[in-house]
């Protein structure tokens, strides 16, 4: 992955990156940094696999892939950990993400079990994993308080949100002496959020997007609306349809996960992911279709089934 010092910095206004042989960082509201392409050990990889984990996320790093998305509630910490360690990359090149796991505990302990956990003295990224949890919009507030907290011992580069929508946000930016520097979120053309017009708030207030399940519309909701399109575009660029998919929202400003276990597979995007880029027209054609169908692979019992929020 290319170092932080390139000079092309796209940031959170949702601006498309510029074709540049490799994929860039996004500038962030607090001046750091966040790499466009990341690599999750999410919830697929959370049951008992610790091995498995370290091995597969060793590679992943060993690929290239430097920027870790993990999670307390994915019980993986320790295995990213280990594998920072094994993969022999220095810890200044890496940019790490956690997730508190919910908001009814004591969150400085949580924190710091997480860095104990990850063996880390710092992380670049520490969110909320969800709203859910929050008993009141007073409460929300206060652990927001306590994230600002643990930004400000130095101990987390930058604080975030995730799952949160644009009332969730303003909750949040009532009372934030720091705004939110990312809201992760479910993000593809089947979940594109607009009935209240996250990505457009996230963009106004310089909130930086970052998208999971961004292959759903191929791997979970398919046959679907945008089958055709990412069939056409993938034979145009010479490229799998999930290459499209991932490249949809990078060129949307987006930062995007995968949580590939095939090494192939990850190779593959980081050479073909830079080679090529959808141009405004392809992507609103993508964004066209997947407004014809509503599907949520994640956190489906926390919405009503109309709610496409």
């Amino acid at each position: 992955m290319h170092s932080i010092t390139a000079s092309f910095k796209p940031n959170s206004s949702g601006e498309s990156p510029k074709q540049l042989g490799y994929i860039p960082n996004l500038k962030l509201n607090d001046g750091y940094e966040i790499p466009m392409f990341a690599y999750g050990l999410g919830t697929a990889r959370s049951k008992g696999e610790a091995e498995n984990t370290k091995r597969l996320t060793t590679m992943a790093i060993k690929n290239g892939y430097y920027h870790l998305d993990c999670a307390q509630s994915y019980k993986n910490e320790a295995e990213l950990g280990a594998a920072i360690k094994e993969s022999g990359v220095d810890r200044s090149k890496l940019f790490v993400t956690t997730k508190l796991q919910n908001m009814n505990m004591d969150v400085a302990a949580a924190f710091s079990a997480s860095l104990a956990r990850l063996d880390l003295s710092y992380v670049d990224l520490y969110l909320i994993h969800a709203p859910f949890s929050a008993s009141s919009p007073e409460h929300l507030q206060k652990t927001w308080a306590e994230l600002e907290a643990i930004q400000a011992s130095g101990r987390a580069r930058s604080i975030g949100v995730s799952n949160f929508s644009v009332a969730d946000l303003n909750t949040v930016l009532e009372t934030a002496r720091v705004p939110p520097a990312v809201n992760q979120i479910e993000y593809h053309p089947y979940l594109q959020h607009e009935p209240d017009r996250l990505l457009d708030f996230c963009r106004e207030k310089n909130i930086a997007v970052v998208a999971y399940g961004p292959l759903t519309a191929i791997t979970r909701a398919s046959p679907g609306p945008c089958d055709d399109v990412y069939a056409e575009l993938g034979k145009k660029y010479g490229v799998p349809e999930a290459d499209i998919a991932l490249r949809w929202c990078i060129d949307q400003g987006i930062v995007v996960i995968t949580t590939s276990a095939s090494e192939e597979r990850l190779q593959g995007y980081m050479k073909r992911l830079p080679a090529f880029k959808l141009t405004p027209k392809e992507v609103e054609s993508i964004a066209v279709e997947g407004r014809k169908k509503n599907f949520r692979a994640y956190w489906k019992n926390r919405y009503a089934a109309d709610d496409w929020r």
